[in-house]
């Protein structure tokens, strides 16, 4: 692109600023005095946080918005952003935005095509991202599954021990109120950096997690070892890797600073004893290099958590923090949104919502419902899968034949495209029918309006209805809810 970001008072315009990306980058921007405005054609709770701390948002994507920043609104940006402005920068700087698009922004939009003709930069939201972490001394989590909850968990470990993080991740976290939290600026920044379009390779962290590698993303990558050397080329960017044996790809092709298992016999730097999982939480004895730490106890569920969990220790023992201090604060971590999380509960059915969407993810997040099994409050364990994109479905769609198999009944709905051309065309009675050779409850339900008027005939009381996909099926569990 050949073009730098300006951080010295140059406003930002996001196309598309309400996803989970593009808000965490745009609130922790306005956070640091910088003039920014979005538009997006759906307002939200994110919507309404950004607006919060200054940020203009328009309902609309029209090429006017790109107008609000200049020289006749200074009276404007004066009014909604006193508190945020150096009145030099005000007088002085030229309001033609800076322009951050995500993947999926297409050609055709009409602000990018403005943005385009006005000669306005434009940036892909991993640019300004790259730019933050180059920014702060950062901390860059990546991995195909547990990203979301390693960065927070990270996050969370350095707050509660008196550490003052900027966080970036792609979830939403009550401990901070959203996806983003603005810390010191000679502080630590967090962020969860994400390989499914290949812009992985741009960030130079100071300290780099990988925490497993699969094909996730067939729409770009074309097999494994593309994937592959999108992660060598970062690992080789960090400054420390904090890497998971438990992973066949970093175990073979990686070769981290250092390293952590859930398997004891393994030469790994960190990694337990005796792990247990029940209706209670997942605990575990702590090692490192040979000297027992002590034990970890989490709230959350499940041997991925505890996995998770190893690297987050790791990378506080790195930063030197106690053993001590790291083990009470994951204690009380109580996970993203839409990890594992609990929606309701009525006619004693449990109802979770779960971001699942891998097979290897739907596997992990089975494991961890099983273990909460108690014949007093749980009996069997329900499934509600939405399968979320034409090409990770078909890709993917033996894997996705055998992964339901710890549920006791699999209802499943057509597949979310994301936008998506079905090339394959492949549609959810394929996937039904893979299912099926493998499990003997399985349900299929073309439509959400369909599946929220069957589904509470198929739930009984003692039920965990379990609700996963990256798609917008967790929007009908409250209808459910008051269904049942």
């Amino acid at each position: 692109m050949g073009k730098t970001i300006d951080f010295s008072g140059q406003p930002f315009h996001f196309i598309g600023i309400g996803g989970i990306g593009m808000s965490a980058l745009a609130y922790i921007l306005a956070k640091r005095k910088l003039p920014v405005s979005g538009s997006d054609l759906r307002s939200t709770n994110i919507i309404e946080r950004l607006q919060k701390v200054g940020v203009r948002i328009f309902n609309h994507q029209e090429a006017i918005n790109l107008e609000f920043f200049n020289c006749n609104q200074k009276q404007v940006l004066e009014e909604i952003f006193t508190s945020n402005y150096d009145n030099k920068i005000v007088q002085n700087k030229k309001y033609l935005p800076q322009v951050i698009c995500s993947t999926a922004i297409t050609n055709d939009n009409p602000e990018y095509l403005a943005a385009k003709k006005k000669g306005c930069p434009i940036f892909h939201r991993s640019d300004i991202l790259a730019a933050l972490i180059s920014d702060y001394k950062s901390i860059g989590i990546a991995g195909t599954h547990g990203k979301t909850t390693t960065s927070s968990l990270i996050g969370y470990m350095l707050l509660q021990a008196g550490i003052d993080p900027t966080i970036i991740i792609g979830g939403e976290v009550d401990a901070w109120d959203g996806n983003a939290r603005m810390g010191a600026k000679e502080g630590y920044l967090v962020a969860e950096v994400d390989e499914s379009d290949g812009s992985l390779i741009k960030h130079h962290p100071h300290i780099g997690v990988i925490t497993n590698i699969e094909l996730d993303h067939p729409d770009y990558y074309q097999d494994l070892d593309e994937v592959i050397n999108t992660f060598q080329i970062f690992a080789a960017q960090c400054d420390i890797l904090v890497g998971s044996l438990d992973c066949k790809i970093i175990s073979s092709y990686f070769s981290p600073h250092i390293t952590y298992s859930l398997d004891f016999n393994k030469q790994a730097d960190y990694k337990v004893k005796n792990l247990i999982n029940d209706n209670k939480g997942a605990r575990a004895e702590v090692w490192e290099r040979g000297i027992c730490l002590g034990q970890l106890n989490l709230t959350i569920l499940g041997n991925h958590n505890i996995s998770n969990a190893l690297a987050t220790i790791a990378v506080g023992r790195e930063l030197g923090l106690e053993f001590s201090t790291i083990v009470n604060a994951l204690l009380n971590f109580q996970g993203p949104k839409r990890r594992f999380e609990k929606r309701g509960y009525c006619n004693e059915i449990t109802f979770i919502d779960d971001y699942a969407h891998h097979p290897s993810e739907i596997d992990a997040t089975l494991s961890a419902a099983v273990s909460k099994i108690d014949n007093t409050l749980i009996n069997r364990v329900v499934v509600i899968f939405q399968p979320h994109r034409y090409s990770r479905t078909f890709a993917l769609l033996e894997k996705f034949a055998t992964c339901f198999n710890n549920a006791d009944l699999v209802v499943l709905t057509d597949i979310y495209g994301a936008g998506e051309i079905n090339i394959n065309n492949i549609h959810g009675e394929d996937l039904v029918r893979e299912v099926k050779k493998n499990h003997p409850q399985v349900f299929y339900f073309p439509s959400l309006e369909i599946l929220s008027q069957k589904l509470p005939e198929l739930l009984q009381p003692k039920d965990l209805a379990l609700f996963l996909g990256a798609g917008n099926l967790n929007q009908i569990i409250p209808n459910i809810i008051n269904l049942c």
